[in-house]
């Protein structure tokens, strides 16, 4: 049988610790860019524009086009990138994770490296190849490339919103579930695991869920936590595929965005869905559980979701993508879930 091999990208530039934001100009100079287009997200520049704008120009490097720029649609984006100056050696996003996924599809499209500059850590698609666009008015995971560079600032993450830091963490943990689901595939001979890409997203949660969880606002939880998202960008990278990132709790919040009055932010449905899955499966729920309650994600979410919207999803889930097979596509597993809604405590006090 022929082996079936893969180039994997892996980013050149790591760059997670404070001060990095006014310190971006050193970071590209050292990597060789000379010439570079900046992306802003919406708010980002009024916040930190004229320190990034100085830093990089006190470093030699000349600022082709700078602009705010999140309108994901794939077809505006496709004409800004072609409208690039031709001069472009480098995309730089800078923002959240519309504006990332701006700079990511156009250094796809153009041919050219980009550097992902988050400024919260809501979830991994800064370290991921793949980004969200609109395509017809509906929102598609649509395949780019991995960031040539990762610049992180744990001061400037360290004040993001209480809502997308406990956001990253859902999804963090999220890998968990992810990998079972993965390795319940090839066991129903629905699919075939990356052991590799295991181990690296299994590394992207185990090192963090056994930290002092006290405060999530500590620059070693901070680093840890961008860290470990990074790890898993690079195992969905490694797999070729999302399925070490992402399986049936993903796809229940998929299932919430669709169907909930008010959809929340991404990691915190996740989140939620997770813990439900932990149990479903039997697998690590106590852990799961533990590192929920003790980071204060359980708190902060309560009240935010309804196990009404929740049970929906919960059906609609396994027609998201007919493609696989999660725990949540066994018809007996989608009762239990919805029967632990009602019964565990937990659920029952966070959902409404």
């Amino acid at each position: 049988m022929k082996a079936f091999t893969h180039r994997v990208a892996i980013p050149s530039i790591l760059e997670v610790g404070r001060g990095n934001l006014l310190n971006i100009g050193t970071h590209i100079a050292n990597a060789g860019f000379k010439n570079i287009v900046l992306f802003f997200g919406e708010g980002i520049f009024d916040l930190f524009g004229a320190g990034i704008i100085q830093s990089i120009e006190q470093a030699g490097i000349r600022i082709l086009e700078q602009q705010e720029y999140d309108d994901i649609d794939v077809c505006q984006l496709t004409e800004k990138a072609f409208s690039l100056p031709v001069e472009a050696e480098l995309i730089v996003g800078i923002g959240g994770g519309k504006v990332i996924d701006v700079a990511k599809y156009i250094g796809f499209l153009n041919g050219l490296p980009y550097i992902s500059v988050p400024t919260s850590p809501s979830n991994d698609g800064f370290s991921s190849s793949g980004c969200s666009l609109l395509i017809g008015g509906r929102r598609r995971s649509v395949p780019a490339k991995m960031p040539f560079g990762i610049i992180v600032d744990i001061d400037v993450v360290k004040s993001a919103p209480d809502n997308l830091l406990y956001s990253g963490i859902g999804d963090l943990i999220s890998k968990i579930t992810a990998v079972y689901d993965w390795r319940f595939e090839e066991e129903n001979g629905k699919g075939k695991v990356d052991d590799f890409a295991v181990m690296i997203a299994k590394k992207s949660v185990n090192s963090i869920v056994r930290m002092d969880l006290g405060n999530i606002r500590a620059d070693l939880f901070l680093k840890e936590l961008v860290d470990s998202l990074t790890l898993s960008g690079i195992a969905m990278e490694i797999a070729g595929n999302s399925a070490p990132a992402s399986g049936s709790e993903h796809l229940i919040s998929h299932g919430l965005d669709k169907l909930a009055k008010q959809p929340q932010q991404h990691g915190l449905q996740v989140g939620v869905a997770t813990y439900l899955m932990s149990k479903v499966q039997n697998y690590r729920y106590p852990r799961v559980k533990k590192f929920l309650m003790e980071t204060g994600f359980f708190a902060h979410v309560k009240g935010k979701m309804s196990a009404g919207d929740f049970e929906r999803a919960i059906d609609l889930a396994p027609s998201l993508k007919p493609g696989r097979f999660t725990a949540i596509h066994v018809p007996e597993n989608r009762d239990l879930a919805k029967r632990l809604l009602r019964e565990d405590e937990i659920l029952r006090e966070i959902l409404v």
